[in-house]
């Protein structure tokens, strides 16, 4: 009996291109020759024609309608516009956009030109994640950052001229030099300017970024000695959900928050564990096997996060299948993000009693902490477990041992995909 045709995809392109490269970052991004742009687009398009024998030859069925698309980066702005117009022409080749598809684009303010714009319209975008960070000046540039206040609130003036209404803004607790006070004025300005969707993220301190290595070593560079201190982040990202509530914010994941009716429908795929295909640079991807020796299983890809490899060999290098206690696992977690919670009846109702009983008794256990909450059959985190979330899904993991629960590895780690943390 032939396998029923999987849920509609999300696809997501990385274009990892950028002007500078932002102190926080720890993306797989960069300043490259422009001339690297062309050869970069034809890659990916070749990637896209690729795409669907691939997935039969992993056995993953891959629907030819996609409801979502999400250019990230890096700075896809940064594209000419007839790159742009070739990236979704051959987008559209293989895969079916559908007419109410939500088409999202990442912009750094200053990059929009009015030619720029006409692309995007004509390519049917219609919503715009603006990566300002901080309507502060002096914040924005010692993070790296080469717009003013100015610049972003006129491109939101420009986009909207242009049809594109729909805008997100990215905000930063915790840059060097940020202030209670300057943290405020920021939230003022982004409610002031009326976006539909915001995304308030706390600095992450890693080896992947220039500034949280040097955080981590303790040193000066980029203004490392400014970061406020962790107290201080987590007052900010409090005062952000007080704001953003009176301001008829709606927090539907614990860094993103929406008017009604304006949540991200690419980034609620993540959390929903629903079908999505990446391209590009380090883009991931999740499917859902259909035929093979996985069948039923899901699959999760990552492709190169190095330039050179990734044009020598563009498919994904790493390749994991969970098993069900590893999906299981992923439900809970990527669950617990979003402010719905958990349906324990469905987990169980999809695994079963004996690894639903599991993560029950870690609900309680967590409960009784104050980190999560439990209403009905419904789990979520409480305001104390956002901000322990890191704690809280730990303990969801590992939760069965059992030998033939582990995950079949084509490679060494389990990727999670780097754009959840999109806007």
């Amino acid at each position: 009996m032939k396998a029923p045709p999987q849920d509609s995809l999300g696809l997501y392109v990385s274009v990892p291109f950028c002007r500078s490269k932002c102190t926080y970052c720890n993306f797989a991004s960069g300043v490259y020759p422009a001339g690297e742009h062309a050869r970069y687009i034809a890659r990916v398009a070749e990637e896209m024609t690729a795409a669907r024998a691939w997935a039969a030859r992993i056995g993953a069925e891959l629907s030819r309608t996609a409801d979502s698309v999400y250019l990230g980066g890096g700075t896809p702005t940064l594209l000419a516009p007839k790159l742009l117009e070739q990236l979704f022409a051959a987008m559209r080749a293989e895969f079916d956009v559908e007419p109410d598809a939500e088409i999202t684009v990442e912009c750094a303010p200053g990059t929009l030109s009015d030619d720029t714009l006409a692309a995007m319209a004509a390519a049917g975008v219609n919503r715009v994640s603006l990566g300002v960070q901080s309507f502060i000046d002096h914040e924005a540039a010692v993070s790296g950052r080469l717009h003013s206040r100015a610049t972003a609130l006129d491109d939101m003036r420009r986009l909207r001229a242009a049809g594109m209404a729909n805008l997100s803004v990215d905000l930063i607790a915790g840059l060097p030099g940020q202030t209670l006070a300057s943290w405020r004025e920021s939230l003022a300005v982004l409610v002031d300017c009326g976006v539909s969707h915001a995304s308030v993220y706390m600095l992450e301190v890693d080896e992947d970024s220039r500034l949280g290595r040097e955080l981590l070593a303790h040193g000066a560079r980029y203004h490392a000695g400014l970061v406020p201190s962790d107290d201080a982040i987590v007052r900010m990202y409090s005062e952000a959900i007080e704001t953003l509530a009176r301001a008829g914010f709606e927090q539907y994941e614990i860094s993103n928050f929406s008017r009604p009716g304006f949540a991200s429908r690419h980034n609620l795929r993540y959390w929903q564990r629903r079908p999505y295909l990446g391209f590009g640079l380090d883009a991931s991807s999740m499917l859902r096997a259909v035929a093979g020796s996985h069948a039923g299983e899901v699959m999760r890809a990552t492709t190169s996060c190095d330039l050179k490899t990734w044009f020598d060999r563009p498919q994904p290098e790493e390749t994991i299948w969970l098993s069900r206690a590893r999906q299981h696992e992923e439900a809970w977690f990527l669950g617990l993000r979003m402010q719905a919670g958990v349906d324990a009846a469905a987990v169980e109702r999809a695994f079963g009693a004996k690894l639903a009983g599991r993560a029950l008794q870690a609900a309680a256990r967590l409960k009784r902490k104050g980190l999560v909450a439990v209403e009905g059959r419904t789990i979520r985190l409480t305001d104390q477990g956002r901000l322990l979330s890191n704690d809280v899904f730990q303990e969801f993991l590992d939760l069965d041992a059992l030998a033939d629960d582990t995950c079949v590895r084509d490679a060494h780690s389990e990727p999670l995909p780097r754009e959840q943390f999109i806007s």
